[in-house]
């Protein structure tokens, strides 16, 4: 080490050739149990098919991110480098930190002007916000402590362990095939766990009408992580607007 000190730009290559090494490692290399993506895919289409009973149900709600996390810890202990390839590298944090407090402010003061504004001048209800367990919960709970806890539980989950697989696997797909097609098939994977994300049955139950939005944030969420492999970036965009909306959202309302 000390002797790449003496050569700063010799030292520089290295490292970056390190950083490259891991992650082409960590997001091209064959993985184990990838499919087990496929696990909160499943059960998210199928609790559309179960009686509006169970449906309300809570617990039942839940059931497709249960099933996710019990699939990514089967799949952590499948695979090394976990970390990296989740996009928890530690050197990652910085350009996190600056990607995900601008794309946070930007997507929560536009969601903010679309729900207090757009949203009620067509006619839709939006007082409903003001049953939902995050406006039940004190403030002091929720700011920032409950909304930065979802953050990363949620991110861990849909981009982290389902749009990460997915990529995984759709780049296994393009094996001798043009370029274009695998920016396709990464396109693919984004939509994919976008569509899951929004449908989630939590989300459509609890947010009704204003699940959509959620397609969005998926979108550009999963676009970040694609081209950056930085979970810290989705993570603290999530929180951040979160963060906006729910301050505005419930001084307008409550």
């Amino acid at each position: 080490m000390s002797h790449l000190n003496q050569y700063p730009a010799q030292a520089h290559s290295v490292r970056h050739a390190v950083n490259h090494e891991v992650l082409t490692y960590a997001n091209f290399s064959n993985e184990r149990l990838a499919w087990l993506a496929g696990l909160p895919i499943a059960a998210t289409a199928a609790f559309y098919v179960l009686p509006e009973t169970l449906q309300d149900c809570l617990a039942v709600q839940f059931i497709p991110q249960l099933l996710g996390f019990i699939g990514l810890g089967f799949w952590i202990f499948a695979n090394t480098g976990a970390l990296h390839r989740l996009g928890l590298a530690i050197h990652l944090l910085p350009q996190g930190l600056w990607w995900g407090g601008l794309t946070g402010l930007l997507l929560g003061s536009l969601n903010t002007a679309v729900i207090l504004d757009w949203v009620p001048a067509h006619g839709w209800d939006i007082t409903f916000l003001k049953e939902t367990p995050h406006a039940r919960l004190s403030p002091y709970l929720m700011v920032p402590w409950v909304i930065v806890g979802i953050a990363i539980g949620v991110e861990l989950h849909f981009r982290g362990f389902v749009l990460g697989r997915l990529f995984v696997l759709c780049r296994s797909w393009r094996l001798n095939a043009r370029v274009w097609r695998g920016y396709v098939q990464m396109a693919l994977a984004v939509c994919i766990s976008a569509v899951v994300f929004a449908w989630d049955p939590f989300m459509t139950q609890t947010f009704r009408h204003l699940h959509w939005i959620a397609l969005w944030d998926g979108m550009v969420w999963g676009g970040l992580w694609v081209c950056q492999r930085n979970l810290y970036t989705v993570i603290v965009a999530h929180a951040v607007e979160v963060l906006f909306m729910y301050l505005n959202i419930r001084a307008a309302l409550l």
